[in-house]
């Protein structure tokens, strides 16, 4: 029997402007002490985990992680722009107290449907889920097996999680996924997938 795949999914650490609930998106915001060291001590609780290969969104809060956890590996992490945060549109960089003083009918449109509603110029839940999941399948299919390292974010985490349990798309936030978390899942060969650790810190 193929042993699993193993996945170590974990969420990029602390960014710039944290202590506002805010939709960051695709904007590229820096790290701030608290997330570099978060990046750290996730380096050190992974050094003994026989990592093969790393796979990183490309924006900087993510991709500088993976360069920090997988130096001790000798691994060159894989840049993806499909494991890139939810693209919110004209919302993007705003605080919530912002859009919904802006756009308050929008606002309650998305919370309504989280799965289909699209801010505009963004994307929906559909979409991130049709362009992470197959760079998710593609990296299981590459590295039977193995661990692996794959360095994310809150949303796109999320729907990877909700995929493996099988959970719809519109139970986002039943699952937390603090910065600098760490999540397991093993993936078997009958297509079969188990998280074995949810937003460890």
């Amino acid at each position: 029997m193929t042993p699993a795949t193993r996945i170590h999914l974990i969420r990029h650490g602390q960014v710039a402007g944290y202590d506002q609930p805010r939709y960051n998106g695709q904007t590229d915001v820096a790290l701030t002490d608290v997330g570099l060291e978060q990046y750290h001590r996730l380096k050190d609780l992974l050094s003994d985990k026989p990592i093969s290969a790393c796979y990183t969104s490309d924006l900087s809060r993510c991709a500088i992680g993976a360069d920090i956890i997988c130096g001790q590996f000798g691994i060159e992490p894989v840049r993806r722009r499909e494991l890139r945060e939810l693209n919110i549109g004209i919302w993007e960089g705003m605080t919530w107290q912002e859009i919904t003083a802006r756009w308050p009918e929008e606002w309650r449109a998305r919370l309504a449907d989280l799965v289909n509603y699209r801010v505009p110029e963004g994307e929906n839940l559909l979409d991130v889920h049709n362009r992470v999941m197959p760079v998710i399948a593609e990296i299981i299919e590459r590295h039977k097996g193995q661990e692996i390292l794959v360095v994310g974010h809150g949303g796109v985490n999320r729907v990877v999680l909700l995929n493996a349990i099988g959970a719809p798309l519109a139970g986002m936030f039943n699952i937390e996924q603090n910065y600098g978390c760490h999540n397991i899942i093993d993936y078997y060969a009958d297509n079969r997938a188990t998280v074995k650790l949810l937003n460890g810190l």
